[in-house]
């Protein structure tokens, strides 16, 4: 696809940020006989400290609203945020292939006001570039000491208005080469 085309693209996706990093497993190598000194020791924290989940969507220009996600997410959920944030300036649209997103009155609304609807693989971090702006998000707020969910929250919307748009842009502009590269790896991981 030409480049021009990628100027009128809205991708939309969400993600889950933990107020203390990753709440899967951690590996943690250590010295024999050292198990149990407290400058190795890995606190923990009662009830994970919080989560926020959220959806944001972007664009070759930039990004846009960031949307905090209260509760489970479900299609009626995900239609109001696309009611809210998208209906005015979406051309056409980029979701990855969920159910929610799938649900037929989405796809209904979609049609209507997004008559492009481009889909793809709902986990397939290569040939989604959000994936990227998730990822810079994360590695600037864990940056900063969070302490709580709002805090959490604070600082995901203030690094998200800082994202410039040179950086979505170039993520965009990296789509064919991504798609070049699953093609190499036939379908299997490739480096973005």
């Amino acid at each position: 696809m030409p480049l021009e085309f990628w100027n009128s693209v809205l991708l939309v996706d969400e993600s889950k940020y933990n107020v203390f990093g990753s709440d899967g497993k951690q590996i943690v190598w250590r010295k024999p006989n050292s198990e149990l000194e407290m400058k190795i020791l890995t606190p923990s924290i009662k009830h994970g400290g919080g989560s926020q989940m959220v959806l944001g969507y972007m664009s070759a220009v930039g990004v846009g609203n960031l949307h905090f996600i209260e509760g489970m997410m479900n299609k009626y959920m995900y239609l109001d945020i696309l009611k809210q944030n998208l209906k005015q300036s979406a051309e056409k649209m980029g979701q990855d292939n969920d159910p929610k997103h799938n649900a037929h009155i989405c796809r209904l609304w979609a049609l209507y006001y997004c008559p492009q609807v481009i889909k793809t693989a709902a986990q397939s971090p290569d040939l989604n570039p959000f994936e990227n702006i998730w990822d810079h998000l994360n590695n600037i707020i864990r940056k900063f000491k969070i302490s709580g969910k709002n805090e959490l929250r604070e600082k995901l919307m203030s690094e998200w208005d800082e994202i410039e748009g040179n950086v979505c842009a170039n993520l965009l502009r990296s789509f064919h080469k991504r798609l070049n590269e699953i093609i190499k790896c036939k379908g299997g991981p490739a480096h973005y």
